[in-house]
């Protein structure tokens, strides 16, 4: 959207967040409140979007870096007063400024593209988002004229009992001509309640001065949700992760029990892939075609390819290549990659390393700092020891390998191509290629003994 600029509010303390992060900051589905606008913006081509910053406006900084600009409103006195503060960035540029709250995570970017372009296709000098609401307590009404136009919208604490009837609403985001919003604000007074500079104080201003006012209501309510506290958040939580569910099943995955089963904003997922219940699917998560995940799965940050199966088990960070198995209770730690149709069982850990194609780590080992080659078995019980105290080390293990029962590969170590490492061996030298390591020690038995000793215990000797 070219000429097209934003301005979110973001100074506020957010009190009744009663946290010590700013209230913008707090995440839903996976993201922070400020981050779900933000990239709606980025992706509509705005040409500019300007954050209001105040309270604790380092922390925001710090958060959105170079991807939006910043004017600080050092002291908050209202919402007029803070669209004011990006005067000198915007101002005299030709276009359409959208204005937004930072605490409204709920608008999808099909509502944001529908307000502007009804504001252009209407040359509207503002346009309002209402959303008409069951219980619009402690919402702005918007009061219209008899032929059904705009005349002005009363916040709820300086309504009338009369105008407190009214459920349709001020969502707080609006639309203006980017040249009549700074004459306008000019013209804003606080006498009011609050003793504040409201912004929606202009639909009165410029309506008097004959100039075309604009509503477009909301198609879904629920997205004129705000945050204001951690109950607004946990409702906002559950609003966007049924939103995001349903989106998923209409796209062809299967959720076999959509309130038990949580999933990020960002996350993708293929076709005819099931979700079971109790799975977290979180952060940038890509999953592929024809999987099983779940029940109790927790992914984050995760890539995985067609026909991949997990159950019970935490991945984070870490690439699944097609046909890969994991579980149950398995965990994949950062850098771990398994290629096509590995395995990794019941009770068994990787951290940093790579298992090739159709290798298993079928149960109660560790995997670490390692190379793992082709069709690579590792017996149960079986590590790579990567840990000197003060340096991690890297284990290769080389296709056709057999790692026995209760194996330590003492890293730095190779095991060369087809080698077989016996059960119960400490290994700390390399392993030829097709070699057979016997690394323990000779068992010695002496006789009689064990009944000697119950009876030097039970005091009969």
């Amino acid at each position: 959207m070219r000429n097209v600029f934003a301005v979110v509010l973001a100074a506020g303390k957010g009190t009744r967040m009663k946290s010590t992060r700013h209230k913008v900051l707090h995440p839903v589905c996976g993201k922070p409140m400020i981050d779900h606008l933000t990239d709606h913006l980025t992706k509509m081509g705005v040409s500019e979007t300007v954050v209001i910053i105040g309270h604790d406006a380092e922390s925001i900084q710090a958060h959105l870096k170079n991807r939006v600009h910043f004017a600080l409103q050092e002291e908050q006195l209202g919402t007029a007063h803070a669209v004011m503060q990006a005067r000198t960035k915007l101002e005299g540029k030709d276009g359409i400024t959208l204005v937004l709250n930072g605490d409204h995570p709920l608008f999808s970017q099909t509502t944001l593209e529908h307000v502007v372009s009804q504001h252009q296709e209407l040359g509207s000098a503002a346009t309002i988002l209402t959303a008409n609401l069951a219980d619009p307590t402690g919402y702005g009404r918007v009061i219209r004229q008899a032929d059904g136009s705009v005349d002005r919208v009363v916040e709820h604490k300086d309504a009338t009992d009369e105008e407190r009837k009214v459920s349709e609403v001020n969502t707080g985001t609006f639309c203006f001509d980017n040249q009549k919003l700074w004459r306008a604000l000019e013209q804003v007074g606080n006498n009011n309640a609050q003793g504040e500079y409201y912004l929606p104080d202009l639909i009165a201003i410029l309506h008097k001065e004959g100039e075309k006012i604009g509503a477009v209501t909301i198609a879904d309510p629920n997205e004129a949700q705000g945050v204001n506290d951690r109950v607004q958040l946990a409702q906002a939580e559950k609003m966007m992760r049924q939103r995001i569910l349903e989106n998923h099943m209409r796209n062809g995955v299967t959720v076999i029990d959509p309130n038990h089963t949580y999933i990020d904003t960002d996350v993708v997922i293929g076709a005819d892939t099931t979700i079971h219940p109790g799975t977290y699917l979180r952060g940038n998560t890509h999953i592929g075609s024809v999987c099983e995940v779940g029940p109790q799965v927790d992914l984050s940050n995760v890539r995985i390819a067609d026909g991949t199966k997990i159950s019970y088990s935490v991945v984070d960070q870490a690439t699944l290549e097609s046909e890969v198995t994991v579980g149950p209770f398995s965990y994949l730690r950062p850098s771990s990659h398994l290629e096509k149709g590995s395995k990794v069982g019941a009770f068994a850990e990787m951290k940093n390393a790579r298992l090739g194609e159709g290798s298993k780590i079928p149960h109660l080992s560790y995997v670490g700092d390692a190379d793992v080659g082709k069709h690579v078995n590792f017996s149960c019980g079986s590590i790579t020891v990567n840990y000197d105290g003060s340096k991690k080390h890297r284990t290769v293990v080389e296709d056709d390998a057999f790692i026995g029962c209760n194996v330590n590969l003492v890293a730095p170590v190779t095991v060369g191509k087809g080698g077989f490492v016996a059960a119960g061996s400490t290994v700390t030298k390399n392993v030829p290629a097709d070699a057979l390591a016997v690394a323990r020690e000779r068992q010695t038995n002496k006789e009689n003994y064990a009944s000697r000793l119950k009876k030097k215990r039970e005091g009969k000797e």
